[in-house]
């Protein structure tokens, strides 16, 4: 049995650009949030040997770029930021 994924939680300046996107670019985040839930270090870092980092990712597919901090002790993770190049 795989482990539940990780809530999503999303910051107020996150949700505000979240807001402002067009739908196929919201599609677009929640794709890579529901990615980022099930397996929150599966995105490659710049600097894989950061341990102190560790828990702040950067998620990038296409025009659209996510940060978010991994809460291991809630199990959830939450959007720093939201950046589309649109």
């Amino acid at each position: 049995m795989s482990p539940a994924p990780y809530a999503v939680r999303v910051s107020a300046p996150a949700a505000k650009v979240l807001d402002a996107l067009p739908e196929h670019a919201v599609d677009t985040v929640w794709d890579i949030l529901a990615a980022a839930a099930a397996d929150p270090w599966g995105f490659r870092q710049f600097d894989t040997d950061d341990d102190e980092g560790a828990d702040v990712r950067y998620a990038a597919v296409g025009q659209l770029s996510v940060t978010y901090w991994v809460n291991r002790p809630l199990n959830s993770l939450t959007v720093l930021n939201i950046v589309w190049l649109g």
